[in-house]
């Protein structure tokens, strides 16, 4: 199994946790905010090679 898709299956038993635990509104932003505050810690360097390599995936 490769590391993405052990980080995906991690991140998705963590969703399911947090909704589980907590009420939605917070669970949601707990998903959706930890990726948005990590990417916004990038330096724009890397947020350009980020963008790069997402678009290169998609297949533009």
């Amino acid at each position: 199994m490769s590391v993405n898709a052990k980080v995906a299956i991690g991140g998705v038993a963590v969703g399911v946790l947090l909704l589980w635990l907590l009420p939605f509104w917070a669970a949601l932003l707990v998903i959706v905010g930890v990726p948005a505050v990590a990417y916004l810690t990038l330096d724009p360097s890397q947020r350009r090679r980020l963008r790069r390599v997402t678009r290169k995936e998609i297949g533009h």
